[in-house]
C-alpha cells in the first residue's frame, strides 16, 4: 500500500527556516514524481515544489523561488523540502504527494495541480509567526 508520510512542520519565526521530510512506502520511490502543496486555511491547495522521479528535473512556484529547495533520497524513499527566509504568507498545511511517471511523459503536466496527483500524505502544520 502506497503510503506518505509528512514530518518537521512547526512554529518559526519570520525569515527562520524549517525542513520538512515525506517519507514513503509501499511504492518504487524512483518512479514517483513528488511534489508538496501546502493550503492555507481558507484558500485553495497550492503547488510548491516538485521533482522528478531521478531527481534531475526541479520546479518552483514563483512565490517559492530562491527560498525552497526540494530534494529527494532514494536510498531512504524519503524526499525533502527546505524551506529558508520564511514568511508569514506561508503559514500553511504542508502536503507531499506522488505521481507514477516511470516514462518521465508526465513531467510536462506540471506540478500546480491538485487533481494530477492521486496518492497524498496527511499534511504537517507550518506556523510562520512572531
Amino acid at each position: 500500500q502506497l503510503q506518505l508520510v509528512e514530518s518537521g512542520g512547526g512554529l518559526v519565526q519570520p525569515g527562520g527556516s524549517l525542513r520538512l521530510s515525506c517519507a514513503t512506502s509501499g511504492f518504487t520511490f524512483d518512479y514517483y514524481t513528488i511534489a508538496w502543496f501546502r493550503q492555507a486555511p481558507g484558500k485553495e491547495r497550492e503547488g510548491v515544489s516538485c521533482i522528478s522521479g531521478s531527481g534531475d528535473s526541479i520546479r518552483d512556484s514563483d512565490s517559492v523561488k530562491g527560498r525552497f529547495t526540494v530534494s529527494r533520497d532514494s536510498g531512504k524513499k524519503t524526499a525533502y523540502l527546505q524551506m529558508n527566509s520564511l514568511k508569514p504568507e506561508d503559514t500553511g498545511v504542508y502536503y507531499c504527494a506522488a505521481r507514477y511517471d516511470r516514462s518521465g511523459r508526465s513531467w510536462s503536466l506540471g506540478c500546480t495541480s491538485a487533481a494530477d496527483f492521486l496518492s497524498w500524505g496527511r499534511g504537517t502544520q507550518v506556523t510562520v509567526s512572531s
